[in-house]
């Protein structure tokens, strides 16, 4: 039985520490907060809300099936799904808003209202968009992406003209539709994946087809009832979990790890997988004989946005407000050239507001609302106290018009987190939330690798590296790594016997 120390608990950590544990090995995850989850942890309140501290929207359901199918379990073994129905409300004006349904034919219907032969010109799109899905997701994303020769697939070869690797997103959104609420709608999914439409190549289509064919779901308790299930898991399969464990240094004996200092404690181990920031694993916690990228080389990547976000307790019902409500009532371009090109605090911001109150009942007092309010900022910007707030008033002022009503009155719980928290509590590299931007000359091969290269027994995993940014990629980059893991310790099991 080998020894595996996992260095972070979020998605990939976990997912990493599920499958290892299962494969026979003693896998201890070390983490440097108080709970499991990384961006996906949960904040309970004295007086009783409960906040989803980072990801909020349960797309690609298939992901996680396949994850607890891969332990003889099922996603309702550890919670319930609620499908949303709107999906998510599109606000372009005070009294513009488009409210996206959950049944396919109702948003064909939809798109044919505010365009003629846009429901012919959207079920082309979903039909191309779906070719990418299955295809990605069955033959892409679990690849390693350490060499080229990982694609020298017939199928891939012949798809690949379908795959649209090369074709720009915002390009390929307009070959179809032209009216520009449609056009936002569309281009929405891809600000996930950190760069702005047309840099982004039109693979990511797929990311529609996720959102608007296979639904925007919810798991009843939070992302946190997520993370508890497969803690679970891993847990049954023996994996043990180390809290307030920042991991301090990696020690490296001839060119192999052979423990990590935590706590100024050592724990030896016959291998590694780095699932907190690559940059700081590299920076921080190696030699610099042993890092596979220099500082420049960060320098120069392209990186999804930081958030500036806000958690509040509000003490009374918002009629207005759905689930999920994106406000596209300022300048996308705008917006998008503050975060990537020239970055900067936003002039007018565009906002995301969560409400996961009117969908469960768990999360706040009754008859109060949970709200989680999400501005994408560009990662590395001066945080300050004196800047959340005056971008909290213009929020508010905005949210506030919206709905018809005083909000700010009636809030009773209130938490701001931004640049300075991200690296405060993830070390994440100038404060990014996302990780590294998809971007063509960030995919597959070109993100950075899942193996150090020094070192024999040392693997990355999470948003930094294959497949990207996003729950489901980190989830499936844990499994990816553990495979890798594992195939080196058979070959060095062997090599010993």
């Amino acid at each position: 039985m080998s020894v595996i120390s996992i260095i972070g608990s979020g998605f990939s950590g976990i997912s990493a520490a599920a499958y290892l544990s299962k494969a026979g090995h003693q896998v201890h995850v070390f983490e440097k907060n108080a709970t499991a989850g990384g961006r996906a942890r949960q904040m309970a309140t004295e007086n009783g809300y409960v906040f989803d501290m980072g990801p909020s929207w349960y797309w690609m359901p298939g992901v996680f099936e396949k994850f607890f199918a891969d332990f003889n379990s099922q996603v309702s073994d550890f919670y319930q799904l609620t499908l949303l129905n709107p999906s998510f409300d599109v606000v372009y004006g005070e009294a513009d808003v488009l409210s996206v349904p959950s049944h396919y034919e109702a948003l064909c219907a939809l798109f044919e209202s505010i365009e003629t032969g846009s429901a012919a010109r959207l079920n082309q799109f979903m039909e191309e968009a779906e070719f990418k899905y299955k295809t990605g997701m069955d033959q892409l994303v679990y690849k390693p992406g350490l060499s080229w020769s990982e694609f020298l697939d017939m199928d891939l070869i012949k798809g690949a003209f379908r795959l649209q690797v090369f074709s720009s997103f915002s390009k390929h959104v307009r070959k179809f539709f032209k009216n520009p609420k449609l056009i936002a709608l569309m281009e929405f999914p891809v600000l996930f994946l950190g760069a702005m439409p047309q840099d982004t190549p039109a693979l990511y289509s797929l990311m529609n087809y996720a959102g608007l064919k296979l639904g925007t779901w919810y798991p009843q308790g939070g992302f946190g009832k997520v993370i508890d299930g497969m803690k679970a898991v891993a847990e049954k399969n023996g994996a043990i979990f180390h809290f307030n464990a920042a991991v301090q240094n990696i020690q490296v004996q001839n060119n192999l790890v052979s423990a990590i200092q935590v706590n100024n404690e050592l724990f030896h181990c016959d291998g590694i997988i780095a699932s907190a920031d690559y940059n700081h694993v590299e920076e921080k916690l190696l030699p610099p004989a042993y890092r596979n990228y220099s500082e420049s080389y960060w320098e120069k990547k392209t990186f999804a946005p930081s958030c500036l976000i806000f958690y509040l307790g509000i003490q009374k019902q918002v009629q207005k407000l759905h689930h999920h409500t994106l406000f596209f009532d300022e300048d996308l371009a705008l917006h998008a050239q503050e975060i990537y090109k020239t970055p900067k605090w936003p002039a007018k911001p565009l906002f995301y507001v969560c409400c996961p109150s009117k969908s469960d009942d768990a999360v706040a007092p009754e008859g109060h609302e949970n709200i989680f309010i999400l501005m994408p900022i560009a990662p590395g910007l001066q945080d300050s106290e004196e800047m959340r707030e005056k971008y909290f008033e213009i929020i508010m002022k905005r949210l506030e018009k919206y709905c018809g009503e005083n909000i700010s009155s009636s809030i009773d719980y209130k938490k701001s987190y931004c640049v300075d928290d991200f690296i405060s509590d993830y070390h994440s590299y100038k404060g990014n939330a996302y990780g590294l931007a998809n971007t063509l000359m960030q995919t597959a091969i070109l993100k950075p690798k899942m193996i150090n290269k020094k070192i024999a027994n040392l693997f990355y995993a999470g948003q930094l590296t294959v497949p990207g940014p996003g729950v489901p990629p980190s989830l499936i980059s844990g499994k990816i790594s553990a495979q890798l893991l594992t195939t080196y310790l058979q070959k060095h099991h062997e090599a010993i016997i």
